[in-house]
């Protein structure tokens, strides 16, 4: 009789259907992936240690983050290159002290850093009992080797021209899904759900952000 595969770690549900393993590295790319990091975050509890380079001229702003999530909830850490951020990353999993760890990188890492990063979480979650998920934000086309899975958001045509804001998502890869596409919107309380999106509107909202560069 054919056995059901079990993930080796629990997962934690960003949307319905949507769903990351933590104690694992998982890469986002679009022009939303920080929106994406702040949604994950507001599904998750306690602190969250979010690392920006510090010379970044997009830094995260209380107000904006506000109707997502608590900015009480979170640590900023700025570094001066790509190697601090990682270094900062695998301490922060590997103390488990970190529920989750966002890193806005320049570049997609190496395998062997992100290697590091998934040892690291697995030593925080032995150390105190809570299993880390490390959030790596890169600029598209993204495709960092060894991560559990590969995520794209970007806002969808006119996605906020009724005021209701509106977004694509896209699993780019996965260990344990396939590919798939969504529409997300926000219900009454502000979380994200999703339905299937069709091929025109995943199209139409790779075409947009193109056209953004």
């Amino acid at each position: 009789m054919p056995q059901a595969i079990v993930p080796a770690f629990p997962l934690i549900d960003f949307a319905s259907g949507a769903k990351l393993a933590l104690g694992r590295a998982h890469e986002v790319t679009g022009p939303a992936r920080v929106t994406f990091g702040l949604f994950l975050a507001r599904r998750m509890t306690g602190p969250v240690l979010w690392l920006q380079l510090a010379w970044t001229k997009d830094r995260l702003n209380g107000d904006g983050v506000e109707p997502i999530l608590d900015p009480g909830r979170l640590l900023i850490g700025r570094g001066r290159g790509a190697m601090d951020l990682l270094w900062c990353a695998e301490e922060a999993l590997r103390s488990g002290l970190m529920p989750l760890v966002v890193a806005e990188l320049p570049a997609p890492p190496t395998l062997t850093a992100v290697r590091r990063l998934h040892l690291a979480a697995e030593a925080g979650a032995e150390a105190r009992g809570v299993v880390p998920l490390v959030l790596l934000l890169t600029p598209e086309p993204g495709g960092t080797a060894g991560v559990e899975t590969r995520w794209r958001l970007a806002p969808a045509p006119g996605w906020a021209v009724d005021g209701t804001p509106r977004w694509h998502l896209r699993r780019l890869r996965a260990r344990m899904a396939p590919e798939a596409q969504w529409e997300m919107a926000l219900d009454d309380a502000g979380d994200p759900v999703l339905k299937p999106a069709t091929d025109a509107a995943g199209q139409a909202a790779g075409g947009m952000a193109r056209h953004r560069g």
